[in-house]
């Protein structure tokens, strides 16, 4: 980023904001036109006024319009920034492991501690915490790396298993928020990682995440096909046992297969995994959390909506929430599950063009998990169908929640 023309800088963050050139012109009071000039550096940008009106609109720091390093403030909005993203991709672009072949080994915290922090990260991404999460992730990649670089005999699968949980979290994170392609760099890195750990469900919930950050580009069907090979080779029976943690990756692999058959509108196929990831549900018996999955009865009628929606029928997802999901159920999932599952209703209420039960399902989504909402960019684009449906001015409650996510009312 510092090496780019200021225009371009711009041009990146009114991305990231999800602005057209449009509406950011309009906030700004100039013409499109301006606005392109300035992105394309056919005009300069050298009205200190203007620069810093440009970061207002943009909710950045304008050091980082000028390429320069910001003052990092422990208010800041509760979102990833670009220094995080830059801090997360440096500690991807690590290879402690090949280094140490050839030199001195780095240093790596004890495996217990590390355990105990891999525990600390999935639990705040369970919990929907994102900007505490992606502050924390550099130091616990390059650790995490290092551990897997140094410890050999009995620690090293302990080591790989480790280090494969937190390019997991690093993948699931950076998807939600956005960084698709760094989300599927970790996920891939995941999958290798986890077979040098030696545990084939560690990477049965990989291949969950490399196929959702797949779908996240567009690659829908390379997604469904991976995930339904990889779920039969996992699936219960013949040799394979049939403890709860196997049904609970098996089982998630068919509802991530399910969801990305709904994004190719493959309405047999998002019908005939549901059904499999039900079953094997039923004999988990409630939901639980092995490897992370909060797999379960529960989980799966939050997938059947979830996959409604992506098919354009908010009603049957409405219809989903309102019948198959007992309220004292969904209360004890954990709050990035149940925040994700409002933000699925928010959709589907707009696909019905019920602006108010929209922005109801908004509102109570960030007040479980606010960076589910104000952070994610389909939350973005949720609040401005809101706003645009609304007639005169949103309810004080709605246009608050816009001006913190961003969101032109």
């Amino acid at each position: 980023m510092d090496e780019l023309p200021i225009g371009r800088r711009v041009a990146y963050w009114r991305g990231r904001r999800k602005m057209s050139q449009q509406v950011f012109a309009d906030r700004l009071g100039k013409s499109k036109s301006w606005v392109d000039k300035i992105e394309r550096g056919v005009r300069r940008l050298d009205k200190f006024s203007v620069l810093y009106e440009i970061a207002d609109i943009l909710q950045v720091d304008v050091q980082l319009l000028l390429g320069k390093d910001p003052e990092r403030r422990t208010d800041a909005l509760n979102c990833i920034d670009q220094i995080e993203v830059e801090e997360i991709r440096a500690a991807l672009e690590r290879y402690d492991s090949i280094s140490a072949y050839f030199d001195a080994a780095p240093c790596p915290p004890p495996l217990p501690d590390m355990g105990k922090a891999v525990t600390h990260a999935w639990l705040t991404y369970q919990y929907g915490r994102y900007g505490m999460l992606t502050r924390a992730l550099p130091k616990l990649l390059r650790d995490a790396q290092a551990a897997d670089a140094v410890y050999g005999g009995d620690q090293s699968q302990r080591a790989a298993h480790l280090l494969g949980q937190v390019y997991q979290i690093a993948s699931s994170v950076l998807r939600k928020l956005g960084e698709c392609e760094l989300a599927w760099l970790a996920a891939d890195r995941s999958i290798a990682v986890s077979q040098r750990a030696d545990d084939q469900l560690l990477a049965g919930v990989a291949t969950t995440r490399v196929c959702n950050a797949l779908a996240a580009m567009g690659r829908s069907r390379p997604a469904l096909e991976l995930n339904v090979r990889i779920a039969n080779q996992l699936a219960p029976g013949g040799r394979n046992d049939s403890r709860p943690e196997r049904l609970s990756v098996y089982g998630m692999l068919l509802l991530q297969g399910a969801m990305a058959a709904s994004r190719i509108g493959d309405t047999a196929t998002v019908e005939d995994l549901l059904n499999g990831a039900h079953e094997a549900a039923g004999e988990v018996g409630s939901d639980l959390n092995h490897y992370w999955t909060s797999f379960g009865p529960t989980n799966v009628e939050l997938h059947r909506a979830a996959a409604a929606v992506e098919l354009g029928d908010g009603g049957r997802a409405i219809e989903v929430h309102q019948n198959k999901i007992q309220p004292a159920l969904f209360d004890a999932m954990l709050p990035e599950r149940r925040a994700h599952h409002l933000l699925d209703l928010a959709r589907a209420y707009t696909q019905i063009g019920d602006a108010a039960n929209a922005g109801e399902m908004l509102l109570r989504g960030d007040r479980l998990a606010p960076s589910e909402v104000r952070c994610r960019p389909i939350a973005h684009e949720v609040m401005s169908d809101v706003l645009r449906r609304t007639r005169g001015a949103p309810p004080s409650p709605i246009a608050e929640l816009a001006e913190h996510m961003g969101v032109g009312v």
